[in-house]
This record gives structure tokens, sequence and C-alpha cells, in this order.
């Protein structure tokens, strides 16, 4: 898009991971403390280390689970893509990835938004959500030179299709969990 070093914009995903991570393990830093507050842990940690280094810690241990949450989701995701244009694209030297390196700025600049807004619960996962959206229709757009129209069906479908039962079999995981875990809280 505005680069065109592509090895500068090779660093991108690393810079949208960093700041999406910091900005989402600050909004659940502060999230935990309320609650820490409410189940009076908070005070048993406060005396033990100052308020600052609780704070610090907590947004550390946040941030690192966002951050290898996101990481896992870009290795899926470049996964997927690359799968994808392997089904359904009509060239086979890599043009298309090439294509669609300059892409990681839109993940750039949502994560530079999302440190704007990381007191607002609604907008802060909205920001990645719109970031999503935005790279998978600049993806397609990219792709498109390479793709018939069935082709084009078939990589929609299949992005569809995949992200739609992962965010299905993951909610439905973690409810039974939580089931579980709330059914052995009851019978203690």
């Amino acid at each position: 898009m505005f680069v065109k070093n592509t090895y500068l914009t090779g660093y991108f995903p690393l810079f949208a991971i960093v700041l999406f991570s910091a900005s989402f393990g600050y909004y659940s830093q502060v999230y935990l403390v309320e609650k820490l507050e409410i189940l009076g842990i908070y005070r048993g940690m406060t005396e033990l280390f100052s308020i600052g280094t609780v704070q610090v810690a907590l947004w550390f241990v946040c941030a690192l689970l966002f951050f290898m949450l996101f990481a896992a989701l870009k290795l899926i995701s470049d996964t997927l893509v690359e799968l994808s244009l392997f089904f359904f694209s009509k060239e086979s030297e890599g043009d298309t990835l090439n294509r669609i390196r300059g892409g990681s700025s839109i993940f750039l600049i949502g994560s530079l938004c999302s440190i704007v807004v990381v007191q607002s619960s609604f907008l802060l996962p909205l920001i990645f959500l719109l970031s999503c959206l935005a790279y998978f229709f600049y993806f397609v757009y990219k792709a498109s030179t390479t793709l018939s129209i069935a082709g084009m069906f078939g990589l929609v479908f299949m992005h569809v299709l995949f992200w739609i039962s992962f965010s299905t079999g993951v909610t439905y995981s973690v409810l039974k969990v939580y089931k579980a875990l709330m059914s052995g809280v009851m019978s203690a």
C-alpha cells in the first residue's frame, strides 16, 4: 500500500500482533484488577508487591497470552491462505503471495487504532474484527486476477466455512469446559 519495501512490510504482522496484544492485554489487566478487588485477592497481592508491580505483571501475562493467541491465529490464517491459493489459483509462482503482503498494513493500522480505544470493551474487538474483514476483502481482491469465477467462489467458501467451523468448535469447547467446571463447583 504505502510502503513498497517488502522487507520492511515483512515486519508489519509482528508489530500488529505486539500492538494488538498490548491493547487487549491492558484492557484485560484492568478487568482482572476489578474482579480481583471484588474477590478480595487484589489487596493481598498489593501487600506483597507494589500496586504498579502487580499491574505490570498482570498486564504482561495478559499481553503474553494474547500474543500467543494472535500468533497462532496468524499461523492458521497464513496456512489457510496458502492452501486456498494452492487449490483455487491458476498461478504457481507465488506472485499472488507477494501481492497480498501489503495487506499486513491493514492490521498495522488497526492495531494502532486499538491503542487509541484501549478502554472500550466494544470498540477494541470491533477494530480487530474490522481489520480481519478488511484484510480478507483485500486478499480476495488481490487474488482475483489469478482466480476463475469458480475458483473465487471456492476460495471464499473455503475461508468462510473454515472460520465459522473453527469459531463454533472453539466456542463449543469453551462452553463444555465451563459447564464441567461449574458442575464441579456446584457439587463441592
